[in-house]
């Protein structure tokens, strides 16, 4: 089972940014803590991040034939990119979008997402641990689905 983990913008600069709020853990970290637990539930995970839109679409685009799924943290595209919804939802793959802080309890801008809804599950407000409480629903959904 591959996993595709989807970074978007500015999340490259976790650890340094704004740590009362994201963490102190780096993306490198969380990384690298993905890779472990994926291990542990028999599956890989591959990582991609980047601070433009038409980069994470071109990347859905290129890696969805070769996953079973994605978990996807779109940072501030979440609320904005009807591009990144629509390569998700073109690519047939099922995903988990996750987020560091809880996105409810913030702007009201923030506590709309263009995605929830084609997600088959949301976590929010764990931190870095939401994204590997996003990899075991996605793992486990996927394993319930074949």
């Amino acid at each position: 089972m591959r996993i595709g983990v989807l970074h978007g913008p500015n999340l490259n600069l976790l650890g340094e940014r704004d740590p009362g709020r994201y963490g102190r853990r780096t993306l490198a970290e969380i990384d690298e803590a993905l890779r472990i637990r994926a291990a542990e539930l028999d599956a890989g995970v591959e990582s991609f991040q980047s601070n433009h839109e038409g980069a994470l679409v071109d990347h859905v685009q290129a890696r969805s034939a070769e996953l079973d799924g994605w978990l996807v943290n779109a940072a501030g595209l979440t609320h904005t990119s009807v591009a990144l919804r629509d390569a998700l939802e073109a690519c047939g793959r099922p995903f988990v979008e996750v987020h560091l802080s809880n996105v409810h309890a913030r702007e009201e801008f923030r506590r709309r997402s263009l995605l929830s809804d084609l997600a088959v599950g949301v976590v929010v407000g764990f931190r870095e641990r939401s994204y590997l409480y996003g990899l075991e629903g996605l793992v486990r959904h996927l394993q319930e689905s074949r």
